[in-house]
């Protein structure tokens, strides 16, 4: 197994920004090969049910122009199941979503859609795209992922992010032990949502988590110092951790 720990860029908030005005700058597909020149090892985009940011048609020109993997972010839905089969992208990754939420919002209840879930991660799995579940780092959703079968979970980070002191310590714990137990029953382990310069290194220090997926903070510090130098620091910050 490899010790190098994949970046792994989300774009969204390129979008946003865009949708704001209304016009066709910034572009999330340039910005996607900019962070893949710069040194990201994967993409991400998550396309939401009201499309508040990622389009189809940003998915469209992603799965065509991207020469590094797109990771699709998608709701349990019979739309987002057919976008998903009909772009293929590397990989999609399975989140919670409401309307009302600003970002994504805690983990997936793999554990209490186990029927639900079922049918779709096999659908996906058959088109060969990989599947990940966002998931919070508890045993039971780990088990969850393992009944379902899929070959990857992502930890949500959000909360140990949020917090300080011994507070921290506990959820850097719980995490810790998430990915161990993934690990150990074959499902591959991504971690993301909060990551920061200050807070990464814990996280990447993880044994066994493999792939990192950063996007709000990268996006903002870019404003103030471009999209290369953001992603080659975060790059740097991870290497050094691990």
């Amino acid at each position: 197994m490899t010790d190098h720990l994949r970046l792994g860029v989300n774009i969204d908030h390129v979008a946003t920004v865009r949708n704001a005005r209304g016009a066709g700058y910034p572009d999330p597909v340039k910005a996607a090969l900019v962070a893949a020149e710069a040194g990201a090892d994967g993409i991400t985009a998550h396309l939401r049910e009201d499309r508040r940011h990622i389009t189809d048609e940003d998915i469209a020109r992603l799965s065509a122009e991207l020469t590094v993997p797109l990771n699709l972010e998608m709701a349990a839905t019979e739309e987002m199941l057919a976008i998903a089969l009909k772009h293929r992208p590397h990989a999609a990754c399975i989140v919670p979503e409401k309307r009302e939420e600003r970002t994504t919002e805690g983990g997936l209840d793999a554990a209490g859609q186990r029927e639900w879930l079922g049918p779709m991660v096999a659908k996906l799995g058959e088109a060969g795209i990989r599947v990940s579940l966002f998931i919070e780092p508890d045993p039971r959703q780990i088990e969850a992922a393992l009944h379902l079968g899929v070959p990857v979970v992502e930890l949500h980070t959000g909360r140990y992010a949020e917090l300080d002191g011994p507070e921290r310590t506990e959820e850097l714990r719980r995490l810790s032990d998430a990915a161990a137990l993934a690990a150990k029953n074959g499902i591959e382990v991504h971690a993301g949502h909060g990551l920061t310069y200050d807070n990464v290194a814990p996280i990447a220090a993880i044994p066994q988590v493999r792939e990192l997926n950063i996007g709000h903070f990268l996006i903002a510090d870019a404003v103030f110092v471009g999209l290369p130098e953001v992603v080659r620091k975060m790059r740097a910050a991870m290497d050094i951790a691990r």
